[in-house]
């Protein structure tokens, strides 16, 4: 007698598509990339991820989203991380997270910023929201982190000082990922040693 197999939580299932979807579409661009393909890496059929993702275009917005909140979520509980110790920047948590989470899913890297960035509408949507959500962020942590220690920062000035953090952070992931002898650690510094630099001269005299 045959054991009936249990069926995955649609969830669940959702996810294992996205993750295959991702690993192919970090191997090739998106326009080369089949449906038929990201069936075969998931171990199913074709019309078994479009009942799930629906068209092409939605696989591959459901890919960047996820990867998204994935990136998003490391940095986030790095820089509230309970456990850190007093005097511990924040900020430098937040760079080592992220710069950790490129080399450790170097494919969602390859989605979010090297394929995703390029093929234009709706895909260069999804990328420029990402680096608004970080860099508002970061924004506000420069804000949080300053706050009483230097002169106070206009919310403009914090905008501006926080994207000049993400895209330098940004083009150092680049350069992360291809000199393996780099670490998240070392590009950590940095970048916060360059953001922290800006705000040195901001220092009130004498503290």
């Amino acid at each position: 007698m045959k054991t009936k197999q249990r069926r995955l939580p649609r969830r669940v299932r959702e996810q294992q598509l996205i993750d295959a979807a991702v690993l192919a579409f970090s191997r090739g661009d998106y326009h080369t990339v089949s449906v038929e393909e990201i069936a075969q890496a998931a171990g199913t059929s074709k019309p078994t991820v479009y009942h799930y993702l629906g068209s092409k275009e939605g696989i591959f917005t459901a890919c960047v989203r996820r990867e998204m909140e994935r990136l998003i979520d490391a940095v986030r509980d790095a820089v509230h991380d309970p456990s850190a110790l007093p005097g511990d920047d924040p900020l430098r948590r937040g760079m080592q997270a992220f710069f950790t989470f490129v080399v450790a899913h170097r494919e969602s890297w390859t989605v979010l910023y090297r394929r995703a960035a390029v093929q234009g509408a709706p895909f260069e949507g999804e990328t420029i929201r990402v680096r608004d959500r970080v860099t508002a962020e970061v924004a506000e942590l420069i804000t949080a982190c300053t706050r009483g220690d230097y002169e106070a920062l206009a919310p403009r000035d914090a905008q501006l000082l926080a994207r000049v953090a993400v895209s330098t952070a940004d083009a150092f992931a680049d350069w992360l990922l291809d000199h393996p002898d780099e670490t998240p650690d070392a590009m950590a510094g940095h970048v916060t040693e360059l953001t922290w630099s800006h705000l040195r001269s901001r220092r009130p005299a004498g503290v």
